[in-house]
């Protein structure tokens, strides 16, 4: 079972939700790195479960150990590699998972690719906890990216049926930065309390909901990329979809360009300030693959949480019979609100894969 990825750097994510630890090796970072450690941290909080209203009551630091390619306060060139501690779990909630499987969840995916030998608990690999693997990552990537002028940011676009606004043809890099800082990050501040309240009221039922986030890159010359295997779209997609939860990407205006004339979807070139820019972005910053030099703008839908306490039918493999499942444990009524950094963390590591010398 593979889970390297990457072509100008590597990284190999490693652990499941109930082991010792989860981590990450990333192979062919540039030596003599200083990095902001805080930060780094800062990043990490962002999709931490901390047991707030809208996270999952487990609790977790995730505190990065660097136990290797850092010395001195700098990288070395050689595989830097990033431990995080599993310190809060609670395995006996997840012993009826050996042979019963969530509606929804990949438990039955994996018990048959695994000959029944998987982790169950918590998920095992297939956990959204490993994300936090990728956010340090991507919280090192931020960094060397914003030192090309590149800055990365997203929003919740809609919670349910609640729907946020979406970004202007030209967006702000310190209004990017400053979405980083929010719990709910919202354009439209208005819909946090609607938002708020329906993903409470799905958690008071023992339910889940779902949403939509929406992710800009800003600073992004012009050329980028390549014809169709090593698209922009296809390098940001193959992360996106390594997300546990997503089910849907689209770049700009995506489906909704399928309604429009040509004459509508095509972002006319102008001279600004001895600068070509497009006067509309339906396209997401993207043509034929490469950058435009426009924010690149996707979306991602995110499904609902599969782990709900309401009790659903299922199958028990060890009995070979139907039976009904009301799940134990910890877990979140709305996984988009700690998705939002791992999007983020995730385009940066697809741009800067592209964009490294």
């Amino acid at each position: 079972m593979s889970t390297v990825w990457g072509s100008k750097i590597k990284l190999t994510i490693f652990g499941e939700s109930h082991s010792e630890a989860i981590g990450v090796v990333i192979d062919n970072l540039p030596a003599g790195i200083k990095l902001d450690i805080d930060e780094i941290n800062r990043e990490m909080a962002r999709r931490a479960p901390n047991g707030g209203e809208f996270s999952t009551p487990r609790k977790e630091g995730d505190k990065v150990e660097i136990v290797s390619g850092y010395f001195e306060g700098k990288t070395t060139g050689t595989p830097l590699c990033g431990i995080i501690r599993n310190t809060n779990t609670k395995s006996g909630d997840y012993a009826q998972l050996k042979s019963v499987f969530r509606p929804g969840h990949s438990d039955y995916g994996y018990y048959l690719k695994s000959g029944g030998n998987n982790d169950y608990r918590g998920g095992g690999h297939s956990s959204g906890r490993l994300t936090a693997t990728l956010v340090f990552c991507g919280a090192i990537c931020k960094q060397l990216l914003r030192k090309k002028g590149i800055e990365i940011g997203a929003h919740i676009k809609s919670i349910k049926d609640i729907s946020d606004k979406t970004f202007d043809v030209n967006i702000d890099k310190e209004f990017l930065k400053s979405l980083t800082h929010e719990v709910l990050p919202l354009i439209d501040k208005s819909v946090y309390e609607p938002m708020r309240e329906t993903i409470l009221d799905a958690k008071s039922q023992g339910d889940s909901v779902g949403g939509c986030i929406e992710c800009a890159i800003t600073g992004l010359d012009g050329g980028i990329g390549e014809p169709f295997f090593e698209s922009i779209e296809s390098k940001l997609a193959s992360l996106l979809f390594s997300v546990p939860a997503v089910k849907g990407v689209q770049f700009g205006k995506g489906y909704e360009l399928t309604k429009m004339y040509g004459s509508q979807a095509n972002d006319s070139f102008e001279y600004k300030d001895g600068k070509v820019i497009t006067s509309t972005n339906n396209n997401g910053g993207i043509l034929g693959g490469l950058s435009t030099g426009m924010p690149v703008v996707f979306d991602v839908a995110i499904k609902p949480t599969p782990s709900i306490f309401k009790e659903q039918n299922t199958i028990d493999v060890s009995k070979k019979e139907n039976t009904k499942l009301s799940l134990k444990g910890r877990h979140d009524s709305c996984i988009v609100v700690r998705a939002v950094p791992v999007i983020e963390a995730v385009s940066a590591i697809a741009v800067y894969d592209l964009i490294k010398d």
